[in-house]
């Protein structure tokens, strides 16, 4: 009958071999808590060309996201982040844009027409050759935005307040008395 006697070193080895393992499976759980707890995702969607007439967004955080030839006519983006979000040429008609983070974003081509405005942050926007035809525009931030020398006088004839975030006047970001 052969006994088996573990020598030291053997013992030693399948020791090592076990916490290295239990190490590593604890590493793991580690990652996955991390990722599952601390890591959030950009979500940024795609909405190209869709219709979203009527549609509610108000509060949501869309940074990053495309609406690119989009029907937004109506639409509620009201306290919305809108951060570097794409507006080429979508249709705004009636939209309620108050209170809306439009910092970077890019609004060239869109319509604007009838849109409340009132406190939003266009900082840096794209507006170039963006339609603001009856337009509410009561404490909203223009620094920097890119807008045609017509559609800039157009909206200092209506500009007034200081937006509530930038403590900016509008007629100061739109560079109205210079």
């Amino acid at each position: 009958m052969t006994v088996f006697d573990p020598t030291p070193r053997r013992v030693s080895r399948s020791r090592s071999r076990g916490r290295l393992l239990s190490l590593l499976l604890l590493l793991g759980a580690l990652v996955v808590l991390w990722l599952n707890l601390w890591a959030r995702p950009a979500w940024a969607e795609v909405y190209d060309r869709v219709n979203l007439a009527n549609a509610d967004f108000s509060g949501q955080d869309l940074t990053d996201s495309s609406f690119t030839f989009t029907n937004l006519r109506n639409a509620n983006l009201s306290q919305s982040n809108l951060e570097g979000v794409s507006l080429f040429g979508s249709k705004f008609r009636g939209a309620n844009l108050e209170g809306a983070n439009l910092r970077h974003s890019t609004l060239d081509s869109a319509e604007l027409v009838g849109v409340n405005l009132n406190n939003a942050n266009l900082e840096g926007a794209f507006a170039n050759s963006a339609q603001f035809e009856g337009a509410t525009i009561q404490g909203a931030d223009f620094t920097d935005v890119e807008l045609r020398d017509d559609a800039r006088a157009a909206l200092c004839e209506i500009a007034a307040g200081t937006n509530p975030t930038t403590h900016r006047p509008t007629r100061e970001t739109l560079q109205c008395d210079g």
